[in-house]
């Protein structure tokens, strides 16, 4: 491949991202996107003033600095453009694990919470989808319904192997929906919770059908129970804090401690948008809609650095230290790499690095 200076094809994102916007969102817009992407590559950091000065335009850094926030305040940013966006950029549409955490932090009195679906893929979860949820605590079973049928309605049902979450994500009409929609989850419950067995006709603690496990042994429970009102299977193991890691799921009950073990991937998708990579909650954004819109061009930022960090570990793959783990994550592999072709004029791209934001 013929490296190319990168500065003389800093407009093939713009080319790349209008392409892919299918002509949706009018070229200007378009052309701050992508100044805004790269920028955040560059200082890896979501205060306005710093990303207007690292602008590629002829503009002067107050100019820039008044058409992000136009940007953010004004623009109308449908989320389902992006979504559309970095689903296409999935090498493979089936056979996906869904899923769904919380983020939140506080600015002065604000309380921002970030309730997000993602798509597990190569160590991590690209974000898809979320709501901003306008309190401090945990989504409801409405809140998670509608982010459910917000996917469905864009990429439909079939595509779905499953759906895992951590414990604070159960509730009887949540539950309910999955079941009724056929949708396979493992979501995993608290050892206290009450479950009731229709073939003994008993309630009990539901760690007590684990409690004469060992520390690291896995156990199936091969019939079908019941939890807060609805029909599941249930499956347990016990980790070495001494703890049970108690999943419930509607069918497919083999794999739920295969596809839960996935489940982790969407907070290395959080860590990445915070204080490993583009410091969201340094962000001084208090309104909803506009913080919204921030997190969908940090989206895009995301998903453009670790496509392009899978590549980058195929060609020269990261170093494993000695205690097992990798010297550098993926994400800031890709990172470090986008940040320092875009930061020297005179280096010279081989890989093609905005090719990895388009879909075709």
């Amino acid at each position: 491949m013929m490296k190319t200076n990168v500065s003389s094809k800093s407009n093939e994102l713009i080319s790349i991202l209008d392409n892919e916007f299918k002509g949706k969102i009018n070229l200007a817009r378009v052309k701050l996107i992508a100044m805004f992407v790269t920028s955040l590559c560059k200082v890896q950091t979501v205060t306005f003033s710093k990303l207007a000065n690292a602008f590629d335009s002829t503009s002067n850094p107050k100019s820039s600095l008044r058409r992000i926030q136009r940007f953010i305040a004004d623009f109308s940013l449908d989320s389902n453009f992006v979504a559309k966006l970095i689903f296409g950029l999935l090498p493979s549409a089936e056979e996906l694990i869904l899923s769904i955490d919380r983020t939140n932090w506080k600015f002065g009195q604000t309380n921002i919470n970030i309730f997000m679906l993602g798509i597990v893929y190569k160590g991590v979860a690209f974000p898809l989808l979320f709501t901003m949820l306008d309190k401090r605590g945990n989504s409801n079973s409405n809140e998670r319904i509608e982010l459910i049928k917000r996917f469905i309605n864009l990429f439909g049902k079939e595509c779905i192997r499953s759906l895992v979450a951590d414990r604070e994500f159960v509730g009887e009409k949540w539950i309910e929906y999955l079941n009724t929609e056929n949708i396979d989850y493992h979501i995993r419950i608290r050892n206290n919770f009450k479950v009731y067995i229709p073939s003994k006709n008993e309630t009990i603690k539901v760690s007590w059908l684990f409690n004469n496990l060992k520390i690291g042994e896995y156990r199936l429970y091969h019939k079908i129970v019941k939890i807060n009102n609805q029909y599941c299977y249930v499956s347990g193991s016990k980790l070495r804090n001494g703890e049970f890691l108690i999943i419930i799921s509607f069918k497919n009950p083999e794999d739920a401690q295969k596809d839960y073990k996935d489940r982790w991937q969407i907070e290395m998708c959080f860590k990445a948008m915070k204080s490993s990579g583009f410091d969201i909650e340094k962000t001084h954004l208090v309104d909803i809609e506009r913080i919204e819109k921030l997190v969908l061009l940090i989206m895009i930022a995301f998903v453009w650095c670790y496509k392009v960090g899978i590549y980058l570990n195929e060609i020269k793959p990261i170093k494993i230290k000695k205690h097992g783990r990798k010297e550098i994550t993926i994400f800031k592999y890709g990172l470090n790499y986008i940040s320092s072709l875009l930061l020297n004029s005179l280096s010279q791209d081989g890989i093609g690095i905005f090719n990895f934001l388009s879909c075709t």
